[in-house]
């Protein structure tokens, strides 16, 4: 009877908890504004991770992550995007950090931070699971080895 109140209670806590990715105007590494509204097309889940170039932890998380890009593109179409918060003293260094890392994802500044501020962003590295609806499923705060195993198989149930 208790567990039955407990999934009563909890299923509706939870689906009330996912909230919607926003739409905030962001900009690639080659300067070129864009909604990130643009990010979801209803066919692939994202990984949206949250890094800037003086954080070590992320440039181990996003490295993590392009070591993998091949096994993911074969279990699931999910798409991985980093989104630098970088201020505008080190922005310089996004475009050169990407490059000299050759990731093989899609990255972007976040210049003003709006939407590190519009997701309650408060540490980094800091990565989303959105699904295909755009709804945020998990987050992740900080880097722990490993945790790309775990977003993996979260990506495989969507």
């Amino acid at each position: 009877m208790r567990s039955l109140l407990f999934i009563l209670l909890f299923i509706p806590l939870t689906t009330l908890a996912q909230e919607k990715f926003p739409a905030v105007t962001i900009k690639s590494i080659a300067g070129k504004e864009i909604s990130t509204a643009t990010f979801q097309d209803n066919e692939a889940p994202l990984v949206i991770s949250f890094w800037a170039t003086w954080c070590k932890p992320c440039l181990q998380e996003l490295d993590a992550f392009n070591e993998l890009t091949e096994t993911w593109k074969k279990e699931t179409p999910a798409r991985i995007i980093a989104i630098s918060i970088d201020d505008s003293r080190t922005a310089a260094g996004i475009k050169k950090t990407a490059g000299l890392h050759d990731w093989s994802f899609e990255v972007f500044w976040d210049e003003n931070q709006d939407l590190k501020r519009a997701l309650n962003i408060s540490l980094i590295p800091h990565t989303l699971v959105i699904d295909k609806k755009g709804l945020i499923i998990k987050r992740y705060t900080a880097y722990v080895p490993g945790n790309e195993d775990k977003i993996l198989a979260l990506l495989k149930t969507l």
